[in-house]
């Protein structure tokens, strides 16, 4: 057997096509991955703003409960 050392220009043009291909899925797959990495930068701000004003939350709860117990206290 035999193998043909001639590079013919179609093989050229395919794996120039291919490697273009190639090229554009990594642009592609680079572009999503830094989609999510933004959405998570996002998400990660807004849990951090959610757990403060759910500290601030229990800070008014403990108050209003306060306030309460001192005006039932005034009623008796």
């Amino acid at each position: 057997m035999e193998i043909e050392k001639k590079v013919t220009l179609s093989l050229v043009i395919a794996i120039l096509v291919q490697t273009g291909g190639a090229l554009v899925w990594a642009g592609s797959a680079a572009e999503r991955i830094r989609a999510v990495e933004t959405e998570l930068d996002d998400r990660k701000m807004v849990s951090e703003r959610l757990v403060r004003v759910e500290a601030q939350l229990e800070s008014v709860s403990g108050q209003l409960n306060r306030i309460e117990r001192r005006m039932e206290a005034r009623d008796e």
